[in-house]
């Protein structure tokens, strides 16, 4: 968790109405994202809503690679994202169930009015095409760091949490994890802010 100092700094950075949050697995964004709502009334909107669901990673023979960037719906993503910017009169955005491991339609209401919107999600600054389109939607995307080992510490523990061995963990991690975080990481000098979390 963020310092207290931290996290109330980051009231006073500067924006832009869509937010970005990015960074590899565990790095913290969640946490970004939910101390700037409670703390300025900010709008979330989780990439991981954007997840595939099972059955279909199923079908296209990605369910061991859930959470690579092949794994979500950048296309519908960007869609959403561009109906948050036109500021249409309530959009409704998924979530991501984690006890469930799926993402759930209409859970998350966007209002037209709202003064704030934070998206956060590990690819927002991928050099892909369709994650492109993502980026031009955000006024601004800060990259989220923290030190490796608490990190991978934050992941295991997470994936212990939602019903895998530690073993079963321990391989996830490095088979599927690992290989996103170096790609996120690799795309975190297109970032307008670094924002190091490291205890």
């Amino acid at each position: 968790m963020p310092s207290p100092d931290v996290l109330a700094a980051l009231e006073h950075l500067p924006r832009g109405r869509l937010l970005g949050l990015t960074g590899a697995p565990g790095a913290g964004k969640s946490t970004v994202a939910a101390w700037l709502a409670e703390h300025t009334g900010a709008a979330v909107v989780p990439m991981d809503g954007f997840h595939l669901a099972d059955v279909e990673l199923r079908r296209r023979g990605l369910l061991d690679r859930k959470g690579a960037p092949e794994t979500f719906d950048a296309e519908g993503y960007a869609a959403l994202l561009r109906r948050v910017r036109e500021r249409e009169e309530l959009v409704m955005a998924p979530a991501f169930e984690r006890d469930l491991e799926q993402p759930l339609a209409g859970a998350l209401p966007v209002p037209g009015a709202a003064d704030q919107v934070v998206t956060e999600g590990n690819y927002l600054l991928l050099d892909e095409p369709r994650w492109r389109a993502v980026r031009a939607l955000l006024d601004t995307v800060w990259h989220v760091h923290v030190d490796t080992d608490v990190r991978l510490e934050r992941l295991l523990a997470r994936h212990v949490a939602h019903g895998k061995t530690p073993d079963e963990a321990r391989a996830w991690v490095a088979r599927v994890d690992e290989p996103n975080a170096a790609l996120v990481e690799a795309a975190a000098e297109r970032a307008d802010l670094v924002l190091d979390l490291t205890p």
